[in-house]
């Protein structure tokens, strides 16, 4: 089974756009979490994302995954940093965790390549 993050990720915006009409209080409440969270700090943003793509991988969640590794891809993360953090989820995760990491690579491939017109 082959996963397209692009695709998923567009259908998941325009739930997550119907969410806003329907309960607009909370989502700005996790969208304000969500720029509080991932705004440069003692840790920089980049390596920020870099641990929400691993939480993302740990915890099974393909939205995370292709949300998180298009975020990295567009803040200049290299595949093999990717693959770095993907070993450690391994490591952390077991079998499992390595199911997701390789679509946690496939995701960052995804939003690599170039988009046909």
């Amino acid at each position: 089974m082959s996963k397209d993050y692009r695709e998923l990720t567009r259908d998941i915006t325009a739930y997550t756009s119907e969410m806003r009409k329907l309960v607009p209080d909370a989502m700005q409440g996790f969208h304000a979490l969500s720029r509080g969270a991932s705004a440069n700090g003692a840790v920089d943003a980049k390596t920020k994302e870099l641990i929400a793509l691993a939480i993302g991988i740990t915890q099974r969640c393909d939205g995370c995954i292709g949300f998180h590794a298009k975020a990295l891809h567009g803040m200049g993360a290299t595949r093999q940093e990717i693959g770095e953090v993907a070993a450690m989820c391994v490591y952390m995760g077991g079998g499992p965790a390595l199911m997701y990491a390789a679509d946690a690579l496939r995701a960052f491939d995804q939003f690599a390549a170039p988009q046909a017109a």
